[in-house]
Order: structure tokens, then C-alpha cells, then sequence
């Protein structure tokens, strides 16, 4: 159940605060946040009171909740079919922030010499990357690993030095998953 990153999502699009949320709901900001990152679930009661402190309707968000996509499907066809942006690549994740728990996945495709730079605000994370098509480097602080179609590698995040190269004439795609 996603419950509370979809009240969070809700809460962050009309610019509030957990406090503020939480003062009109008659709840403590550190029940907030527990509800918000699914540590704990409100009764009934209490989420219509956070609910009407944010301004939305807690049927409507119970509604938008059971219709959450469960599974994505990304087509081998689908990885071609992309606009690529100046930056030279794109992630093509599976899952919206909000229904996102876990884990982080995304199809990567890379223009020859492009670059991903690691994810922002990554601790102690782990990752794995799967090589679909041409091959990548991954640059992790001094060291650099090719890696060619069907390979896979499964490593800790370097958020200071870290990132992912195409250095081929071809356009790349991998599959990419790292912990939140």
C-alpha cells in the first residue's frame, strides 16, 4: 500500500509543510512523517482530518491509491523508441516518485560519449546494472569497468565519483536498479 507517499505527493504540490499538515490535523509533525513514509497508517479518523488539512478528499485518495500501477511493462521495442534530449540520454524509470519504496529502476539509453552521473542524495546505496545493448563503463572513484551486452554488475554507490559512459559509436541501453 502507497498510502503515504501519495499523501506526500499531495502535501508537496500545494507547497505545505509537515508541520503546518500536522498542527491542523491535531497530530504530532513526527506522526506525519511516519505516515508519509509508511513507518505507520492513520485510522479512518485521522486520515480524513489529514486529508482535509491538506485539501483533498480521502475517498478520492483512497480511490487514486487501489489504482496505482502494480506492474510496468517496458517492450524490448520501446527502448528504440525514444526522443533523446541534448543531454545525450535518458532514464526511463518504471515507477512515479510517490510509488517508489525500495528501489529505483530505469531503462538508460546513452548516445556514444555520454554520461550519467550518479543519483542525488544516495547513502550506502546499492546498485545493479545490466548491459541490453552496445556496452558502458562505469566509473566509480579510480576505477573503470567496461561492461558489454549481458553483462551485469552489482555494486555500492560512490556519490561523490561515480559515473556511467558510453564510449562507443553506438547508442547504449541498460537496465539500472539502485536501493532508496
Amino acid at each position: 500500500m502507497n498510502l503515504g507517499p501519495l499523501i506526500r505527493r499531495h502535501r508537496k504540490d500545494r507547497n505545505l509543510t509537515l508541520k503546518a499538515i500536522a498542527e491542523k490535523a491535531g497530530i504530532s509533525e513526527g506522526f506525519m512523517s511516519q505516515v508519509e513514509n509508511n513507518v505507520k497508517s492513520p485510522s479512518v479518523d485521522t486520515l480524513v482530518k489529514i486529508c482535509n488539512a491538506i485539501g483533498v478528499n480521502a475517498g478520492d485518495l483512497l480511490n487514486q491509491m487501489h489504482e496505482q500501477e502494480r506492474a510496468v511493462l517496458i517492450r524490448k521495442q520501446e527502448w528504440d523508441d525514444v526522443d533523446l534530449p541534448h543531454t545525450g540520454f535518458i532514464t526511463r524509470r518504471f515507477f512515479p516518485p510517490e510509488n517508489r519504496i525500495v528501489i529505483d529502476s530505469a531503462i538508460l539509453v546513452l548516445l556514444p560519449n555520454k554520461s550519467i552521473p550518479v543519483r542525488k542524495d544516495i547513502n550506502n546505496g546499492q546498485e545493479l546494472l545490466c548491459i541490453l545493448k552496445g556496452s558502458l563503463e562505469l566509473v566509480r572513484s579510480d576505477e573503470t569497468i567496461t561492461l558489454f551486452e549481458g553483462d551485469i554488475i552489482h555494486y555500492w554507490s560512490d556519490k561523490d565519483k561515480q559515473k556511467i559512459i558510453n564510449r562507443n559509436e553506438k547508442e547504449a541501453v541498460a537496465l539500472w536498479i539502485g536501493t532508496l
